[in-house]
């Protein structure tokens, strides 16, 4: 079975990061934009992180292009937007795809284990968000328009009492 220890992604750094150093956290997956209507999802996606890091929440941002043109600029460029404007703490990662031929494979995998409404697989706007299970399991799939407060009680739940 594939869980989302198996893949790996660059960061905005430009360091290959396996995902397997997450293994035993839950995980929220989201790809962002910085000239998005749902940009200051950035500042819920950054008071979730800080309200359960501690027992293990970990949001990962991947910024998309795909959208509008909404993420034009260089990782360098996200990177200082992301702090300078958010003060985003959480793991950031290099620019990717998230449709069409040139999809990063972690897309390709959490949009074929959660498709969206209707069966479709494929990612509608930024900031669709993905929770994964401490297992490496998708468990849930959210919608741009979800914000980030919405679903702090889906996260609650999957982090449970188990370990950070």
């Amino acid at each position: 079975m594939t869980t989302i220890y198996d893949f790996s992604a660059t960061d905005i750094e430009g360091r290959d990061v396996p995902l397997d150093r997450f293994q035993g956290k839950v995980l929220l997956v989201v790809n962002v934009a910085s000239q998005c209507g749902f940009t200051p999802q950035y500042a819920g996606l950054e008071a979730l992180y800080r309200a359960y890091r501690e027992r293990g929440l970990e949001i990962l941002g991947f910024p998309c292009d795909q959208f509008g043109h909404q993420e034009p600029g260089s990782n360098e460029s996200i990177r200082d937007f992301c702090k300078l404007n958010y003060d985003v703490t959480f793991p950031m990662f290099a620019k990717i795809d998230v449709n069409g031929d040139g999809a990063h494979p972690l897309y390709r995998w959490l949009k074929s284990t959660k498709p969206g409404l209707l069966g479709t697989g494929a990612i509608k706007w930024n900031f669709t968000k993905f929770l994964v299970d401490r297992a490496g399991a998708p468990i849930a799939r959210y919608a741009p328009t979800d914000k980030p407060e919405s679903i702090g009680p889906d996260v609650e739940a999957a982090l449970g009492s188990g370990p950070a």
